[in-house]
């Protein structure tokens, strides 16, 4: 069933929520048409009619940078040991196997599984266009209507950030894996990304250069154009390989941060993906153009990526998102936990951001990075999109409920997401997903039908 808002009026009694600056006993927030008509403090006790939602209520969670199609990955590339290259090799296995049919099926079990860690919105980082050899389908867009399908059959908002990836890197013709990937010119990915449709209730289009060996130098002003013209978000894997950085100094004397502000791409609209190795002068640049910055920190582990200068770029004025990327764990508490924790380790030192920050990157500044800018908060006017946290698991329970906040960043994880809301409407009640009964399955018989 798509993704549609709550049609009938609601009023949800919310046992403690997070109001953005501090955690508040008894807060009813009435819902209509999707949206909060209004919220209400000092309610001790549910209202009649009221559904409860017991435990910590936040903003639903965005979920900033995803490869659907990596969740197939899990367990597989943790054995043995190895680098970002070698783990890239049996990533293009997986790609190379999958069909429309199949990716739908794919993603629609790893959305449902977002929407039970609380992800109400996903910006989908899609380059996966053609069939394998690079011919276009029959609908050129079949693969990204297929993503933006599961989505809505799984009950989430997305962004799908077609991206443009044309060469294997600096100047080389794309190899046989990365042929499905590539339009050829980036005036042929812009013509096939017009075509794809926004749907105002659960789905919006943005732009993303797969990173700048990706995308040939004369080309990159065309994808930043496409994205300034429609006033759409613009995605980019930056500096997440110093490979990449030393391949770029040596073919165009340039940083990847320098090469993109000479094109025009860096910007407020524009969030750059893991960002993890940058010169100071790197840092100027994302932060003076007001550049948003994805951290994916369980990936960026995972893969020995390095650990990013998040502190910095959020001192010079890049606001900060999070995303699980290549989806070793589906969890963004995780992610928020980790950020902090990894800072902790670099630096010795404790306290870099305070749990309500690390909350807005998950909620509100997620949300903005994916163009939804009306939605992350509990407030009048935003959408009705909300995340349950027990207070009562063993994780979680002790605490005073006034440090629910430090309690979900710092101790909870996705399996404490006991209700999501989208639009008002109840996708996860009670930790179990409406739409799709069995979740578990879904992902193992969509992932059994991609291994190789």
């Amino acid at each position: 069933m798509p993704l549609t808002t709550q049609a009938t009026p609601t009023t949800y009694w919310l046992e403690h929520a997070w109001l953005g600056t501090h955690v508040e006993p008894g807060v009813t927030v009435d819902v209509v048409d999707g949206r909060i008509a209004a919220v209400h403090t000092r309610a001790g006790t549910p209202p009649p009619g009221a559904v409860a939602l017991r435990g910590l209520t936040i903003p639903g969670l965005a979920n900033a940078h995803s490869h659907a199609f990596h969740r197939a990955l899990r367990g597989t590339v943790q054995v043995g040991s190895g680098t970002f290259w070698t783990w890239r090799e049996v990533m293009y296995g997986v790609a190379d196997r999958l069909t429309p049919d199949t990716y739908y099926a794919l993603a629609r079990a790893v959305y449902a599984e977002m929407a039970l860690a609380g992800i109400t919105c996903v910006g989908e980082f899609h380059y996966l266009h053609h069939a394998p050899g690079g011919t276009p389908y029959s609908d050129p867009n079949a693969m990204g209507e297929a993503l933006i399908a599961a989505a809505a059959d799984a009950g989430i908002r997305i962004t799908l950030l077609d991206t443009a990836y044309l060469s294997a890197g600096f100047g080389d013709p794309p190899n046989r894996h990365q042929l499905r990937f590539s339009d050829g010119t980036a005036d042929r990915w812009a013509q096939r990304a017009d075509a794809l449709k926004a749907n105002p209730a659960h789905a919006r289009i943005g732009a993303a250069i797969h990173s700048v060996r990706a995308v040939p130098t004369e080309q990159l002003s065309t994808v930043a154009d496409w994205a300034r013209e429609r006033q759409a978000p613009l995605h980019v894997h930056l500096s997440e390989q110093t490979a990449e950085n030393d391949a770029c100094q040596q073919a165009h004397g340039r940083t990847p941060t320098q090469l993109l502000a000479d094109h025009g791409a860096l910007g407020r609209r524009t969030t750059a993906v893991h960002a993890t190795h940058l010169t100071g002068e790197d840092i100027g640049l994302l932060g003076g153009s007001s550049t948003g910055v994805c951290m994916c920190p369980t990936t960026e582990r995972d893969l020995a990526d390095g650990i990013g200068p998040a502190v910095r770029l959020q001192g010079r004025g890049s606001p900060l998102s999070l995303g699980s990327d290549s989806h070793a764990v589906i969890d963004l508490l995780e992610e928020a936990r980790a950020m902090e924790l990894d800072e902790r380790l670099r630096t010795r030192t404790r306290g870099h951001w305070t749990a309500a920050a690390l909350l807005r990157a998950a909620t509100a500044d997620g949300h903005a990075a994916l163009g939804w800018d009306d939605t992350g908060t509990i407030e009048a006017g935003a959408l009705a999109d909300l995340t349950t946290i027990a207070l009562d698991s063993v994780r979680t329970a002790g605490p005073l409920p006034r440090l629910a906040a430090e309690t979900a960043v710092f101790a909870a994880s996705a399996a404490d997401v006991r209700h999501t809301i989208v639009g008002g409407r109840q996708i996860v009640r009670d930790g179990v997903h409406t739409l799709l009964a069995d979740v578990p399955t879904a992902l193992a018989e969509s992932i059994a039908a991609v291994r190789g």
